[in-house]
């Protein structure tokens, strides 16, 4: 019987399972002609199609777990074992040839147990990589080099630079998610292919895995890398193309075509996360010797209004959702405001080097709302800031959805406000508020060309207001030769649980500012 990885193979291939021909009982062998000699089978060709194919044909499937179990010493690698399993450079795939790019198959270990298929399309022809243990460097785990067969964890993309080294860009992993970089920045941010009910209670969250990838073999003159990959979970299948164009601004386009199982009524489109584990708006976890430790300061929004909303995030005491309700959002994305060493002073980590992601959607993505998700973090290790695109209309049982977007991996997103923008926001207590009283002190400062040009804005005002709770004070201060505004307003919760804070620099009724947004959570 054919197993389900089997009948991947022969759809991908487009061959059948040969049938069995007659043979002659006769004895007059040698008056026989000779026997006409048989070709060799032809290499598989691929068809991007044909990965929407298997997709909507495993949807119509029952869903199988996958063996997520791993060998010893595998099973119990530490993080710095894993890292130092490393493939020998005359290993890396295409490497030597003048393309400009090599890819570098990772094998399983650690927390990586997922098993990720790979393989490359040279000249239109499949070729599936396989696990050789002599491709890899065994020497702080000699043990493992007995392992003739682990399979694979993911693969990382490197480019060749004017120099003619190798950086890598990308790191892929079949658990469902990749990272990617600008020229010159560490890996920091990650997208995930697909959220599917996240933070849902009462059915579980699922976590799809890629199970399969075909890459295209790059053109130099392209300086483009096509990823293929299946998508698989319990209810869902999906096959996405990603095309990679690394730079100065890595540029990722995604195409995908989701197939259904069962009706889903919470899913995140467009997936992105990122780390905050203390910073100038929220130092509960903040006793360290590094004056911050985040890679995204905020959630930039433009909305499908033309409105530019700023939101900053926060390590919280508990998972705080906020959700923008928009119709046919113009972009989203996590973004690193502060690129000054001086606000991290982290020589191993490099916070103010990490990516921004931008998300710009592709077309009609009609109603629904950007997703911000903060969960509580203890380590800055933990991705705990999330963000994705819900669609307002759940996907129906058995139907196909198809979804495309341009992420932006960059220093600063190419969509950016007109006017002026919320530099950095900060808080901390009241030193002469009364005891036991519930309130804060925050201060925004805004920066752009628009808060320097008395002539067409001579008066500027901060709107300040809250839904539960209540403004207290409020202060504008303006810097017109630092072309900044600083705003320091104190809030005062009463007996509400959260406060939802907004503030915007107007000049004549008209704003001048993106709108700034925050929930501060006693």
């Amino acid at each position: 019987m054919y197993q389900r990885r089997d009948v991947l193979k022969l759809a991908l291939a487009g061959v059948s399972a040969p049938a069995f021909a007659a043979v002659s009982s006769g004895h007059t062998f040698a008056q026989q002609p000779p026997p006409e000699p048989v070709a060799p089978p032809k290499p598989p060709r691929f068809d991007p199609s044909q990965v929407a194919e298997i997709a909507r044909n495993l949807a119509r499937q029952p869903w199988k777990k996958p063996a997520l179990d791993l060998p010893d010493p595998f099973n119990t690698l530490n993080h710095d074992q894993y890292m130092s399993l490393e493939r020998k450079p005359d290993a890396f795939i295409w490497r030597d040839q003048s393309i400009g790019f090599a890819l570098e198959p990772t094998p399983r270990g650690f927390i990586f147990n997922n098993s990720l298929q790979i393989n490359v399309v040279e000249d239109g022809v499949v070729r599936r990589i396989g696990y050789d243990p002599a491709d890899i460097n065994f020497s702080r785990v000699p043990a493992a080099a007995e392992r003739k067969d682990v399979g694979f964890a993911g693969f990382r993309l490197w480019q060749r630079g004017q120099d003619g080294s190798l950086q890598d860009f990308c790191n892929f992993q079949g658990q469902g998610y990749f990272q990617t970089v600008a020229r010159g920045q560490p890996f920091g941010a990650s997208a995930r292919g697909l959220a599917v009910r996240p933070l849902d209670q009462a059915k579980g969250e699922e976590f799809p895995y890629f199970s399969t990838v075909w890459i295209e073999r790059p053109v130099l003159a392209a300086n483009a890398v096509v990823i293929h990959a299946l998508l698989e979970s319990e209810s869902v299948t999906g096959a996405f193309r990603y095309t990679m164009r690394p730079g100065d601004a890595t540029i990722v386009d995604t195409e995908c075509v989701l197939f259904t199982r069962t009706a889903i009524d919470n899913i995140g489109i467009g997936t992105i996360q990122g780390t905050f584990l203390f910073g100038h708006i929220d130092r509960r976890r903040g006793d360290d010797v590094r004056p911050n430790v985040y890679d995204v300061s905020g959630v930039q929004m433009h909305s499908g209004k033309d409105e530019w909303i700023w939101r900053p995030v926060a390590n919280r005491q508990s998972i705080q959702l906020s959700a923008f309700v928009d119709d046919n959002p113009k972009g989203f994305g996590i973004l690193q405001r502060d690129r000054d060493f001086a606000l991290f002073s982290d020589d191993d980590n490099h916070w103010e080097a990490r990516p921004s992601v931008w998300t710009e959607p592709l077309g009609d993505w009609g109603p629904g709302h950007v997703t911000l998700v903060e969960i509580p973090a203890e380590s800055q290790v933990n991705q705990n800031i999330i963000v994705f695109w819900r669609p307002r209309a759940p996907l129906a049982a058995n139907t196909e959805t198809t979804f495309s977007y341009r992420q932006w991996w960059c220093w600063t997103p190419p969509d950016r406000p007109p006017l002026s923008v919320a530099w950095r926001s900060r808080s901390g207590r009241i030193s002469n508020a009364p005891q036991n009283a519930r309130r804060r002190r925050f201060m925004v400062e805004f920066r752009g060309n628009a808060l320097a040009d008395v002539a067409r804005f001579p008066e500027v005002t901060a709107r300040v207001t809250t839904i539960q709770g209540s403004i207290i004070s409020s202060r504008l201060i303006m810097a017109r030769h630092e072309k900044a505004a600083r705003v320091t307003f104190d809030v005062d919760a009463g007996n509400e649980p959260h406060t939802e804070l907004r503030l915007l620099l107007e000049s004549a009724g008209r704003p001048i500012s993106e709108t700034w947004l925050y929930r501060w959570t006693p």
